[in-house]
C-alpha cells in the first residue's frame, strides 16, 4: 500500500497532484509534518513523498529529518536543476529519486506506478536502509565466464598478435580501441575492441550519420520536421496574449499545451517525441566509410571483440548477457519501460545477436530492447549454452551486429 506525500509551496505542483489517479495526496508545507504523516496506519504502509528543491542546507536537514522518524518513506526531489556536487549531497542525505519540478501529471503518475509496482523490492522494511537496487550475477555464472575468458584468451593469443600488426600496418594509431559503454547497473566502464576505424572516426559520426542514415530510424527527416512546432514570435506571442479566452477555443479541453521560452507544442506530441527518440536510440551505419579495410574483416569475422574477453576476465560484463551500449544510447534508455534490461548481466554476445542474425541482420530498436528484457528476466545455464552455440555457427555473417 502506497501512500503520496507532497513537501513543498509551489500551487502549480499541488494542483497536479490533486489530478493523479486513485491517489489521495497529503499536502504538508513543513517537513517535521511531513515525517508525522509518513506513520503507517496498517502494516506494510509505505509512502512516496515529492520534495520540492530549495535552499540546499536547509534541504539537507529537513531530508535527513524525514529519513530518520520514516523507515518508510521513498523520497523524490523536485528539482529544475542539479550539479553534480548538488546530486551527491542530496543522495548521501537521504534522496532516493528525482524529478523535474514541472513535470506532467502523466509523469508523476507513471513515477508513482513505478514505484507501486516495485514495492516488494524497493521498501524492505527489515534491511538497512539507503540501500541501492542493484543485480547481482550468480556464482556459477562469474565461474564460468572466469574460466572460459581465461581460456580464450590462452586459445586465441595468436589471433591477437596478428591482428595487431595487420591494424598497425594499415593505419596509423592505438591496436586497442577504448570507449566508455553503460552495462548492469548502468554501470560505466572501459570497454575494449580492436579497432576497426580511422582514429578521426568520433569526430566525423554525426556527418557520416547524416549522409548514409541510420538503419534503425523509423521516420524521415520530413516527418520529423512536420511534428516540430515552430517557435513564436514576437508578434506570435503578443496575439495569443491579446486573445485571452478566445485562443482557448482553439484548444481541446482535454489536450495539455507545454510552453516554453520560444516554443508551444501539445502535450501529446511531446510524449510521442521523447517516445520516438527512445525507440530511436540504437545508432548503426550502413557500409561505414569510417572503416579500414582490416577493420571490414575483423567486423565479419566478430575478431574485433575479442578483446572484451579482458572486460569479461576483469567483471566488467560476462560472456552471454546484454549488449553494453555507449553513453549516448544508454542516456535515453532511462525510462521506466527500459530499465530492466540494465538489470541483467551485460554481455559479449546475448539474444538478440542471434535473433538478428536469424533475421538477416535486420531488428528494429524495440524488438532489442525486448529481447534484452526477456533475456534479463529468464536467463540460465541452458539458455547461456544456446545462445553460445547459436553464436559459433552464426560466426561468419554477412550483417555486422
Amino acid at each position: 500500500m502506497i501512500g503520496v506525500i507532497y513537501l513543498g509551496t509551489n500551487t502549480e505542483t499541488q494542483e497536479r497532484l490533486k489530478y493523479i489517479p486513485g491517489r489521495l495526496v497529503q499536502f504538508t508545507e513543513n517537513y517535521k509534518n511531513a515525517a508525522s504523516a509518513c506513520v503507517p496506519h496498517v502494516r506494510n504502509e509505505h509512502f512516496i513523498v515529492f520534495f520540492e528543491q530549495n535552499e540546499r542546507n536547509e534541504d539537507v536537514t529537513a531530508i535527513t529529518y524525514i529519513r530518520k522518524k520514516s523507515k518508510n518513506a521513498y523520497i523524490i526531489l523536485l528539482t529544475r536543476d542539479l550539479s553534480k556536487e548538488d546530486r551527491e549531497i542530496y543522495q548521501k542525505c537521504g534522496i532516493n529519486d528525482t524529478i523535474a519540478l514541472n513535470a506532467s501529471v502523466t509523469e508523476l503518475n507513471k513515477k508513482i506506478q513505478f514505484i507501486a509496482d516495485r514495492e516488494g523490492m524497493l521498501f524492505d522494511d527489515q534491511a538497512p536502509r539507503y540501500r541501492m537496487l542493484r543485480f547481482k550475477i550468480p556464482v556459477w555464472k562469474r565461474l564460468f565466464d572466469i574460466f572460459f575468458s581465461a581460456l580464450g584468451i590462452i586459445i586465441l593469443s595468436p589471433v591477437f598478435i596478428i591482428t595487431a600488426i595487420a591494424i598497425r600496418l594499415e593505419s596509423k594509431g592505438p591496436v586497442v580501441y577504448k570507449s566508455k559503454r553503460v552495462g548492469t547497473n548502468y554501470t560505466i566502464f572501459d570497454f575494449l575492441k580492436f579497432r576497426s576505424m580511422y582514429v578521426d572516426a568520433e569526430q566525423r559520426l554525426k556527418e557520416v550519420a547524416k549522409e548514409e542514415g541510420n538503419q534503425y530510424a523509423e521516420k524521415g527527416e520530413e516527418e520529423q520536421k512536420a511534428n516540430i512546432t515552430a517557435p513564436l514570435g514576437a508578434e506570435a506571442e503578443m496575439m495569443m496574449m491579446n486573445m485571452g479566452m478566445e485562443s482557448d477555443m482553439m484548444i481541446s479541453d482535454d489536450e495539455v499545451m507545454l510552453v516554453g521560452d520560444d516554443f508551444v507544442v501539445a502535450e501529446s506530441d511531446f510524449n510521442k517525441e521523447k517516445k520516438e527518440e527512445i525507440e530511436n536510440a540504437f545508432v548503426k551505419i550502413e557500409n561505414d566509410p569510417r572503416v579500414t579495410k582490416v577493420g571490414k574483416f575483423i567486423r565479419k569475422t566478430s575478431i574485433d571483440e575479442l578483446p572484451q574477453l579482458f572486460n569479461i576476465l576483469k567483471g566488467d560484463m560476462s560472456i552471454v548477457g546484454n549488449r553494453p551500449l555507449p553513453l549516448y544510447e544508454a542516456e535515453k534508455l532511462t525510462a521506466d519501460a527500459s530499465i530492466d534490461r540494465f538489470m541483467a548481466p551485460a554481455g559479449l554476445t546475448g539474444l538478440w545477436q542471434v535473433e538478428e542474425r536469424g533475421k538477416g541482420g535486420m531488428m528494429s530498436a524495440e524488438e532489442r530492447k525486448q529481447l534484452d528484457i526477456t533475456y534479463g528476466r529468464t536467463y540460465s545455464f541452458k539458455l547461456d549454452m544456446q545462445i553460445i552455440f547459436r553464436t559459433l555457427t552464426g560466426f561468419m555473417q554477412k550483417e555486422n551486429v
